[in-house]
């Protein structure tokens, strides 16, 4: 990652999710319903898709466009569809 702003929105959003994978865990160890658990994996895998869209689009913005500025676009274009492939 390559703004300085979009690391430490990355790292804020991470911070909150490791806080809400550890309320999970102590829900599931005081045997909350398993509604109620399943309720918040969804948040958490919602945030986590959330970060990721944050990464692709610093990726879009910083790493393809700089890649097809220094004349390296068949070895960009491989690296986006392989991230893409990844994410999606």
């Amino acid at each position: 990652m390559t703004h300085c702003q979009d690391v430490k929105a990355v790292c804020n959003r991470l911070s909150k999710i490791e806080g809400h994978v550890k309320g999970i865990k102590k829900m599931v160890e005081e045997r909350k319903p398993c509604e109620d658990i399943l309720i918040q994996i969804a948040a958490i895998e919602a945030a986590i898709h959330k970060v990721g869209q944050i990464v692709l689009e610093n990726h879009l913005e910083g790493c393809v466009i700089d890649g097809i500025k220094e004349g390296k676009e068949q070895e960009t274009l491989q690296k986006l569809k392989s991230a893409l492939n990844k994410f999606i």
